[in-house]
């Protein structure tokens, strides 16, 4: 026998059920409807800025008293800057093209029998994340978009910030006649193990943390789950490069926002250009940045720490830098397979047949030729927003926009055709390819 479901279970099943059914009416609902959803939440959130504000207030208060690190106090403000970015990627939601029922090819099968690939929602999606409260925003407005139903639950550090957020979608949706419950927030920790369960009834889960959080999904749900592991983000500086644009792009891509899962954590320096490192290092020095050297980067910056070999594959999230010196491209590469995330590694190279070849050999979601890593986000992307950056190689990989939350159904239009018609002196397709 079964055991028998508390009620904070049955309650939970219930609350997601009611996410399906909403989810339905989302997804199949005019695209109008979508777009003047998404309308409508600028307008909300603009209305709310006032009541957002007091609560993110209270949530970083509670958070200082609890001895938050700083890093992570940075990711749980909001800004005004947040603010408007958030504005502006639900802004370029709403004036893209909605994807759903956009056809992807037809195919004639025989004479009034046409097959079409069409994008699809996938559903219910249960989102997990940590400290960001501007993600209910992203995560919401990508939902919106894409026609799936969406459960979040936040990080408590920020639960006043999630709590009127999450109403803030729901208003939305409410006002131009969409059925609010397609969006749920859970706030208690408790809930996710419940969620987990609830495989019947939820698509997908995307953690959005660390590697250890994305394995321990893993291993309590059979629901897919599309994985962000940790940043552990490289830059590498070839021979050839500029030493100019090298300074420029080390500094951005640590100092910019160091506790961003895009910033750049490694430094890896081809053994020739050694003698030019120094710029590299006063100009991060000059910024407060804390620099862990092997022994080789040591000698030309001997003011920096010595690094050990936890310092390879470690995620800082802080004004902390490893440095390593490589004789190749090929060690470079070696090493970023090794200890990288595959989740964003860059090259500065003059010499553009190198920075091709780092292009096309090294194994990450996002790989660039002299820019900064942190250019790896939705927004910037021109995706309006992301639901989280994939480290996993299926589904989708990279910044998870709008096209990472679909999936595709088959369309048959015929005129009374069955099966029994075809086969050997029978009826023959014709499988012909038309225009979309």
């Amino acid at each position: 026998m079964a055991p028998m479901a508390t009620p904070m279970a049955e309650n939970l099943r219930v609350r997601t059920a009611a996410v399906r059914e909403a989810q339905r009416v989302l997804g199949s609902a005019p695209a109008e409807r979508r777009t003047a959803a998404l309308r409508a939440l600028k307008d909300v959130l603009l209305r709310s800025r006032a009541e957002i504000s007091r609560a993110n207030e209270a949530d970083l208060s509670l958070a200082a008293e609890e001895g938050l690190s700083g890093p992570l106090l940075h990711r749980l403000g909001l800004s005004d800057a947040k603010f408007e970015s958030l504005l502006e990627g639900v802004d370029a939601l709403a004036d893209g093209e909605d994807p759903i029922d956009q056809v992807l090819s037809r195919t004639e099968l025989d004479e009034g029998l046409v097959l079409e690939s069409v994008r699809s929602p996938l559903g219910v999606l249960l989102i997990i994340f940590e400290s960001r409260p501007d993600a209910v925003i992203q995560i919401g407005s990508l939902a919106i978009r894409s026609g799936n139903g969406v459960i979040m639950k936040g990080g408590r550090e920020a639960a006043h910030s999630n709590v009127v957020l999450v109403d803030c979608l729901r208003r939305a949706l409410e006002g131009v006649g969409l059925n609010p419950r397609a969006v749920l927030g859970v706030p208690d920790r408790r809930d996710v193990d419940e969620l987990l369960a609830l495989d019947d009834l939820i698509d997908l889960v995307i953690p959005r943390g660390s590697g250890a959080l994305v394995r321990s999904i893993q291993e309590r749900s059979r629901i897919p789950v599309l994985g962000h592991a940790e940043g552990v983000c490289h830059l590498y500086v070839d021979a050839s490069a500029d030493p100019d644009m090298a300074v420029r792009l080390a500094v951005d891509g640590k100092c910019d926002y160091p506790a961003a899962c895009n910033a750049t954590e490694t430094l890896l320096v081809h053994a020739s250009f050694l003698p030019r490192l120094p710029g590299i290092g006063d100009a991060l020095r000059e910024r407060g940045v804390e620099l862990r050297c092997d022994e080789r980067a040591l000698r030309a910056l001997p003011w920096a720490e010595a690094a050990s070999e936890q310092d390879w594959g470690q995620e800082f999230g802080a004004l902390t830098l490893a440095v390593r010196t490589v004789e190749s491209l090929e060690e470079a590469v070696d090493h970023i397979h090794r200890y990288g995330s595959s989740h964003t590694d860059a090259i500065v190279a003059e010499d553009r047949e190198t920075g091709e070849r780092f292009l096309k050999e090294v194994d990450a979601a996002s790989v660039f030729h002299n820019a900064s890593t942190r250019f790896a986000d939705g927004f910037r992307y021109g995706l309006g927003a992301e639901v989280g950056i994939s480290t996993a190689r299926i589904h989708a990989r990279g910044p998870v926009g709008v096209e990472g939350l679909l999936t595709t159904r088959w369309l048959l239009r015929g005129e009374g055709q069955g099966a029994a018609d075809y086969g050997p002196g029978r009826r023959s397709f014709t499988h012909r390819p038309l225009d979309g």
